[in-house]
């Protein structure tokens, strides 16, 4: 794999990160919200909405209502572990921003 496809792949892992807690904040502010709502708010196409909440279901972070998705009470510490786990990632790209010559 070159230099340039590992990054492409990284920076698009943290572009679909940045979605799905797009898609989840708007949920936690506005839900119960549907796909094409979510599709509006997001200027996203209704695929990757739906893949989004795909994933946050599968991890338990919204469920399904019948007036659209909702948070589950796993949320709100989800929202706090994230925000410690992303200082951790700070911190190591910190100390690789260090290691590499420039």
């Amino acid at each position: 794999m070159s230099e340039e496809n590992f990054m492409d792949k990284l920076m698009g892992e943290i572009d679909v990160v940045k979605r799905h807690l797009q898609i989840l904040k708007i949920i936690q502010r506005e839900g119960p919200i549907g796909i094409i709502k979510l599709s509006e708010k997001t200027g996203l196409p209704s695929h990757k909405v739906r893949y989004s909440l795909r994933v946050l279901e599968t991890h338990h972070l919204v469920e399904p209502s019948a007036n659209g998705a909702i948070i589950t009470e796993k949320t709100e510490n989800f929202m706090h572990t994230l925000g410690k786990a992303i200082e951790e990632i700070e911190r190591k790209v910190k100390e690789l921003a260090e290691d590499v010559p420039r």
